[in-house]
């Protein structure tokens, strides 16, 4: 399987070099498009029909938005995906691959066999806003950082309790502060405007940090 790689902006998959990026051709039979216009990118292609599988970069929004929807019938060739990054940190080996209804079993495969190729570990999902982890997580950040506001404990002692007792290798606080909270505000808020569930609503600390950021402090 060849590939070729559009960037259009800056990629939070890939910002830095990695070797499926490397391994682009000029033309190839799969199209990667990346960077933050992927979707626009796709929409200005006037050669879609020229490659067996188009993979598009995905912040928080559907793959919908850029392919359409249409009774629940859609899906094709066209597939969305995103390298699990949280906040500022480094990009993660996993890539999250959308699939749509009706999207061919032989497209994700492809899809999938791509990455994985590059060194990459794949996990499919539905076309939902926030994929698989941010739909699992955000929740539970934004109720550790509730519960430091409600003074269970400090964020010393939260982190430590859920490090020793559950085995994870950093509390939350502590990642949230390292990754940023300004981050989890935006992606919280994202997912919170799309599926109007208060668990996603940003934490008040996560609010304060994005009115810091915002003003620059």
């Amino acid at each position: 399987m060849t590939h070729t790689v559009i960037a259009s902006g800056e990629s939070r998959s890939f910002p830095d070099s990695h070797a499926l990026i490397s391994a682009a051709e000029g033309k190839g039979d799969t199209l990667l498009l990346i960077g933050e216009g992927a979707g626009t990118a796709y929409a200005d292609l006037a050669d879609k029909d020229a490659y067996a599988l188009i993979l598009i970069e995905l912040g928080t929004e559907c793959l919908g938005v850029h392919t359409g929807e249409s009774r629940g019938d859609e899906g094709g060739t066209v597939l969305g995906f995103a390298r699990f990054r949280l906040g500022n940190a480094a990009p993660s080996d996993l890539v999250e691959i959308v699939r749509q209804p009706n999207t061919p079993d032989a497209a994700v495969a492809a899809a999938r066999a791509l990455f994985e190729a590059h060194g990459l570990k794949t996990a499919v999902c539905g076309d939902f806003p926030g994929r698989i982890i941010d739909r699992l997580v955000r929740p539970y950040y934004n109720a550790a950082l509730s519960r430091l506001d409600a003074k269970l404990a400090t964020a010393s002692d939260m982190d430590l309790t859920l490090k020793l007792g559950l085995g994870y290798p950093e509390g939350p606080i502590e990642l949230l502060e390292r990754t940023g909270l300004d981050a989890h505000h935006d992606v919280t808020r994202a997912l919170y405007t799309a599926l109007g569930d208060p668990a996603y609503s940003p934490a008040r600390r996560a609010q304060v940090a994005k009115a810091r950021d915002n003003e620059g402090a």
